[in-house]
């Protein structure tokens, strides 16, 4: 069963969470670099996990990651990871949470270096589903294929979050920029 299917097989009062991120999240553009750095998170923290666990718990990282701010998690210390490892919330994983700081401090320097995380992503647009992967793990951490896809995916980078025959898929390209249909 495809994810979309998943979804439009949900009971219409069901309080999924699945159900808002399929048909208000999931594979549609984000502009906004805080955006794309806590869905990238989203995604590492996903690893081993169920999607829905991390949806339950997004405003607990939400909360916990301030708001996913790339500066401030970038400048996270040791009391912070200790926090953050405290916080029954989130996903309590020291490699993940190291990530995630590591993660922020590239996404700034890419920042640097070309005006944003999203113009970076644009940049290299369009790729294989493979040199993304390589891509992602010549700079990121906690970052293999299936995260690197998800995310790509997640974020409209790569093809296939909704099947053609989803409500949603015409929503998404409407909303994607020319260059990236």
């Amino acid at each position: 069963m495809t994810y979309c299917e998943y979804v439009n097989n949900l009971s219409t009062e069901d309080t999924n969470p699945n159900i808002d991120y399929h048909n208000n999240h999931y594979g549609f553009p984000i502009d906004d670099d805080n955006e794309l750095f806590e869905r990238l998170v989203l995604e590492i923290n996903q690893a081993g996990l169920s999607w829905i666990t991390i949806l339950k718990k997004q405003k607990n990282f939400q909360k916990a990651y301030n708001n996913f701010d790339i500066l401030t998690v970038a400048s996270y210390g040791e009391k912070d990871c200790e926090r953050l490892l405290n916080d029954l919330g989130i996903i309590r994983n020291k490699l993940k949470i190291n990530a995630a700081i590591h993660n922020a401090n590239v996404i700034l320097e890419l920042q640097k270096a070309h005006g944003s995380f999203k113009n970076w992503l644009d940049m290299n647009h369009p790729l294989t589903k493979d040199e993304w992967v390589k891509l992602f793990k010549k700079n990121f951490k906690f970052v293999g294929g299936e995260i690197v896809n998800e995310f790509l995916m997640s974020s409209g980078y790569l093809s296939g979050a909704h099947t053609a025959d989803c409500p949603i898929y015409q929503k998404i390209l409407n909303a994607k920029p020319a260059w990236n249909k």
